[in-house]
């Protein structure tokens, strides 16, 4: 039979799938001999099974009586008993960490009668009994029976009228603890349970269904965690840090997860329970204000986090509490970092000899590189700086100020950068922090729920920043000088230095941007870039190219460390003041207009090529042949039609709306483009080949790749190679012909196309659209948002490659590609080349290349050193 429940001495780290996190991590410190409060972790196959079957499975209830009754043994008291009784925590625990998105309920176990009792075991103290009790009740009534936390928030408001909670005396939470329990029944219909058994019962049910809710299900989304895996379920014995000012609770980090720098790192709250500290309920303590409040417990703290990260060989994220000056561990984690702290910690720890080079690449991210080549804000000129709080998460962001995440993601919506102003965030706001450019907060540590949440994120973030006055119902907040800023006033937050500015503040490039381009500034962070992008080079398979149309950009990712040109789209050179001469061409009526609109085209096109050639002197360029749907390229037909409904028309406008009409097409991203234009156009193809081929010629180290666009049958290709191949050999030009597959019909007869093409370069824009059948302007802003909330995409097949559809069909094409021709160079080139889990996607298939914009080359780099490094992408989260 399956068994469901394991005692932390059973468990380890190794157990994540089946124990979650938190309960794999509780299991391995019980292992290590630290101080861990006794308890046993319900599996995630649980939770699966009750997701789908909507009940526990068979023999699970029997198995944690039989658990709860060994705790009951180890503590010597039992679950709720009136005069001496076990507490105990029920705490969601997924793989994955997900701060904040899933439920926990503390004080299991208080009822009427064991308030009593646990005044006792506290030594006469009432204050403390009542206080856990009214904790419980808040809790459990929002999570477990889904009343409104607003309602508990309110009385407790009420009751404070300005004071601390900590000021409450016993009697005023004895009356808080009536009130909410006439608001259970309010809301409910029924008592608050007083059974403590069946409160447990209820806060595991409750745990499982968080796994579904709807916080839960957008964090998966954001962070991509399958949404399959569930969670599992922690029951522990309580330890309390409310018992006075001699204990407390607190979050520390081995090292700062916002720098990487090494020191003590975390916040502290005396006299505080569970969420208190990360809510910011009240403003923290310094870890390091510890030692003077207590020594001894410091002193082991700090030896236990040294003795965690020798043994996890990461930064690790620790929750503590102090129950009268006997420290108890709650929970460890690998932690969350800033992209700046994950380069810097990867190498910290490789030349401590923790890890080696190998692992340090895994360690980062081609999304956190992309982050440190964000643009930084330039502190020179008159800027109105209002206030300084914490630097919790770094970047530069700029936006309206909007109070409630409702109104952010409104704004969001229509296209309005914003950013996310709190007196604190707490999980309910995890769309609003989504939506916002940024996030501030009035409270709270660089521990607090806003800071962990927008450092998973990336997203910048200023927590704590006291001198502020936040009113959500104002719509306002107030800053020192008398400054007043309202919804829709533009802010500039600065995630690096904690400071806030008033209006726009401008920007420059980063200090990676600035190694990248080619300077080599002093800056710890850059070397640790540059060791990690050293090693990732020095092990991928991948090559790396650029999707460049012109000299400067061409420049520009070279600089960035391109291989070559994945894609040169040729119908980009044609815009601007060259539109009319290709307008010439699809228009011409007659050989003789035709032919002087291509001779009027080829000195531009050669010129382009000459300045692409001489900035990728010696590496190979892959030129795609015009490729344009033809609206792009025509006057457009409502004006035209307009001018001869009203009589403006002149004669050539009336020659144009003919021709227009003519070519006018439904659908053109299906129409007369590529290799099809080349085929009705006669001279067309021949004259870009020529142009290629005469630029060759002046350029010595000149390696042209001529490419044929949405071919759908070899047959098409083969026309226009045979003509390719006559120019190239007249010229003396060596070059490559092949194709990009961009069609369905091309993957699946790629066997035969590859008779005719030296190279196949997976267009997966194009691919993608005719695959899925949408396209991609008309339907992104349609429905995708729908699509995503419903889970039918994990995330837009535009941006990362849809493996079991499109990829399916790469992978044919691949197979059957190279078994006709097994030199086959194969490359992509659409979008999803820079994006890193198409990049490994693309590493698995036996691609030659990626091409992407020169901004994401360095993402692509990286990631395709970690896709050989890398055995299981989803085990290194």
């Amino acid at each position: 039979m399956a068994k469901f429940v394991y005692d932390f001495t059973e468990g380890n780290r190794d157990l994540k799938d089946l124990l979650g996190g938190k309960g794999a991590n509780l299991a391995e410190m019980t292992n290590l001999g630290l101080p861990v409060p006794p308890g046993f972790t319900i599996t995630s196959e649980a939770c699966r099974h009750y997701l789908a079957e909507g009940s526990v499975p068979e023999g699970l209830e029997r198995e944690i009586a039989d658990h709860l009754s060994a705790l009951e043994s180890a503590m010597g008291k039992k679950l709720g008993q009136a005069d001496d009784p076990l507490l105990v925590s029920v705490r969601s625990g997924a793989k994955f960490s997900m701060p904040g998105m899933m439920e926990t309920v503390l004080n299991i176990g208080l009822n009427d009668e064991s308030v009593h009792g646990l005044a006792k075991q506290a030594g006469g103290n009432d204050r403390f009994a009542w206080d856990s009790y009214r904790r419980l009740i808040q809790m459990f009534g929002k999570t477990v029976q889904g009343i409104d936390g607003e309602l508990f928030e309110h009385a407790l408001e009420e009751l404070k009228n300005g004071r601390q909670d900590t000021d409450l005396t016993a009697q005023e939470l004895q009356g808080l603890v009536e009130t909410y329990k006439g608001v259970v029944r309010e809301q409910t219909g029924k008592d608050f349970p007083a059974d403590p058994r069946e409160q447990m019962r209820l806060a595991v049910m409750a745990v499982f269904d968080s796994w579904n809710a709807p916080r839960a299900i957008l964090y998966r989304r954001q962070e991509r965690i399958p949404a399959d895996l569930g969670t599992a379920v922690n029951i522990v014995a309580m330890v309390f840090g409310n018992l006075g000012d001699d204990s407390g609770t607190g979050v520390a980090f081995t090292r700062d997860p916002g720098s990487g720098r090494q020191g003590i790192y975390g916040d502290y709250l005396q006299n505080a329970q569970g969420e208190d500290v990360v809510a910011g309920i009240r403003n923290t303590v310094p870890l390091q204000d510890l030692e003077r409040i207590d020594k001894r417990s410091y002193d082991e703290l700090l030896s236990i986090m040294e003795t965690l990260e020798t043994h996890y060989r990461d930064l690790c994220d620790i929750e503590f509490t102090i129950e009268r000056g006997k420290l108890w561990m709650l929970q460890t984690r690998v932690g969350k970092r800033t992209a700046a702290a994950a380069f810097r910690i990867a190498v910290q720890l490789v030349d401590q000899g923790l890890i080696t080079l190998d692992e340090a690449v895994t360690r980062v991210s081609g999304d956190q590189l992309a982050q440190l080549m964000f643009p930084r804000f330039s502190k020179e000129g008159d800027l109105k700086k209002i206030t300084k709080g914490m630097n919790a998460s770094p970047g530069a962001a700029v936006g309206k100020v909007v109070f409630t995440s409702e109104r952010a993601v409104e704004l969001a919506g229509q296209g309005e950068d914003v950013i996310l102003v709190r007196r604190e965030t707490n999980p309910d706001d995890l769309s609003g922090m989504i939506a916002a450019r940024g996030v501030l907060t009035s409270r709270g540590g660089k521990t607090s729920h806003a800071a962990v949440v927008a450092r998973g994120m990336g997203k910048t973030c200023v927590c704590g920043a006291e001198e502020l006055e936040v009113s959500a119902s104002q719509k306002r907040f107030t800053a020192p000088g008398g400054i007043e800023v309202r919804e829709g006033d533009v802010i500039s937050i600065d995630g690096s230095t904690g400071e806030v500015f008033l209006g726009e503040v401008p920007v420059v490039d980063s200090v990676v941007v600035e190694y990248f381009e080619g300077a080599q500034p002093d800056d710890e962070l850059v070397k640790a870039v540059d060791r990690i992008m050293a090693h990732a080079d020095s092990v991928r398979r991948l090559g790396v190219r650029a999707n460049a149309d012109n000299p400067e950009d061409s420049a520009r990712a070279r600089r960035f460390g391109a291989q070559g040109i994945g894609l040169c789209r040729t119908e980009h050179m044609f815009l601007g003041e060259r539109r009319q001469l290709v307008e010439d061409l699809v228009l011409a009526t007659s050989k003789q207009e035709r032919q002087a609109a291509l001779d009027a085209l080829e000195p531009h096109q050669k010129s382009d090529f000459i300045g692409i050639f001489r900035a990728m002197e010696g590496l190979p360029v892959t030129i795609r042949l015009i490729d344009p749907p033809l609206h792009e390229f025509l006057p457009d037909l409502v004006a035209l039609s307009v001018k001869a409904a009203t009589g403006e028309a002149t004669d050539k406008d009336r020659a144009l709306l003919a021709a227009v009409k003519r070519l006018h097409e439904q659908n053109p991203m299906l129409g007369l483009r590529g290799v099809r234009l080349g085929l009705v156009i006669p001279g067309l193809f021949a004259m870009q080949v020529r142009a290629i081929a005469e630029a060759a010629r002046e350029v010595p180290g000149a390696r042209p790749e001529i490419m044929i666009p949405l071919v759908a049958a070899v047959q098409e290709l083969e026309a226009v190679r045979e003509e390719a191949v006559k120019i190239l050999q007249a010229t003396g030009v060596d070059a490559l012909v092949g194709t990009m597959i961009e069609t369905p019909r091309a993957a699946l007869t790629a066997g035969q196309v590859a008779e005719a093409a030296e190279f196949f370069s997976f267009g997966t824009n194009d691919l993608t659209q005719m695959t899925w059948g949408f396209s991609r302007d008309d339907v992104e802003a349609a429905f995708f948002s729908r699509y995503l909330e419903l889970g039918i995409f994990g995330v837009s097949p535009f941006e990362t490659l849809d493996r079991d559809g499109v990829g399916r069909l790469v992978r044919i094409a691949v197979e059957e590609g190279r078994a006709t021709r097994p030199d086959l160079k194969l490359g992509i080139c659409g979008e999803h080349g820079g994006d890193p889990e198409s990049v490994h996607f693309c590493h698995e298939a036996g691609l030659d290349y990626v091409s992407c914009s020169p901004f994401r080359i360095p993402v692509a780099r990286l990631e395709a050193g970690r896709a050989v490094l890398t055995r299981n992408d989803s085990d290194t989260r």
